[in-house]
């Protein structure tokens, strides 16, 4: 009897032996690399987001950049938009020619169809458009900036309107630090569209939501494109800066309750700009010397701690 049971004994040690070593084979062979590779992925996508979290951690308040365009991303007003209305006043026999200065005035007017209004109800309407109706001139006005459009957006495809300095700079900042961006203008959609697409390429404009002046009621100096962009991004208006170049942009600025920094452009120069969180000349293209994320969080630290 004792022989049998020192038997058993022998043979559930050596069974208890054999299946251990099976388990851990088994484990080591093909579940335990699916383990190790799960939790590769899990360690690689918490470095990641512990790299993203860090950069905006860095951030006190900024969340959100919102452009202006014409004068703030390009000098488009000088460069592009006056001479596209030219061209098509021209072809049209309109008698009319926007000098540099004069376009300069009219743009105390926001809006290109309310510019065409503005001007030719102060220096009255060309010959061809004298025997219309108001609703029928608001048609041909409607008309003509459609056409304004397409050779605006044809002189921007040609390369002839650059970026102003510390344009790229700043946006390739945000886009890194996972910031929302937007630009808010009074152009029309396409017109916005067009130019993001075009100057900024395809992978920086896939970051941007896009407020024109056609989908609002109201365009600058109101704030209504500003405020729609803060509604339908979900955005905290005290973690936004407003980047303007106008009296007029800065107005909607303000009107909406946002921080805005003013950057000067060849139009606006001497406007008066009272009322800005800061004012500069450009973006600048060195960040030693120029506007940085950090420049702009400032703002909002020290306007969240008066």
């Amino acid at each position: 009897m004792t022989l049998l049971l020192r038997s058993v004994f022998h043979m559930l040690l050596l069974w208890m032996a054999i299946s251990s070593h099976f388990l851990t084979d088994a484990f080591s062979t093909f579940p335990n690399s699916n383990i190790n590779s799960r939790a590769h992925a899990l360690s690689a996508s918490s470095s990641s987001s512990s790299t993203t979290k860090s950069s905006k951690n860095q951030l006190q308040y900024l969340e959100a950049i919102l452009w202006d365009m014409d004068g703030v991303l390009a000098d488009t007003e000088r460069d592009a938009h006056r001479p596209a209305f030219n061209q098509v006043f021209q072809q049209e026999g309109l008698d009319t020619e926007w000098t540099e200065e004069r376009y300069g005035k009219l743009l105390e007017v926001g809006g290109g169809k309310e510019r065409m209004t503005a001007h030719w109800n102060e220096v009255g309407w060309p010959a061809a458009l004298q025997s219309m109706t108001d609703d029928q001139r608001q048609v041909k006005v409607k008309e003509l900036h459609l056409r304004k459009t397409d050779v605006f957006m044809g002189l921007i495809n040609q390369g002839d309107v650059p970026l102003r300095p510390g344009v790229i700079r700043v946006i390739d900042s945000a886009i890194e630090a996972g910031l929302t961006l937007a630009v808010c203008s009074t152009s029309n959609e396409l017109a916005v569209r067009n130019l993001v697409q075009t100057l900024m390429g395809p992978e920086r404009a896939a970051k941007f939501s896009i407020f024109a002046g056609d989908m609002v009621a109201k365009k600058k100096p109101a704030p209504d494109v500003y405020l729609m962009a803060v509604e339908q991004l979900g955005l905290d208006k005290s973690r936004c800066v407003i980047v303007e170049d106008s009296a007029i942009g800065l107005g909607a600025a303000k009107a909406a309750g946002i921080t805005c920094i003013v950057t000067k452009s060849s139009y606006t120069a001497g406007e008066d700009f009272t009322g800005a969180d800061k004012i500069v000349e450009e973006l600048g293209d060195d960040p030693a010397t120029g506007v940085t994320l950090e420049t702009l969080d400032g703002l909002l630290i020290a306007k969240n701690n008066s």
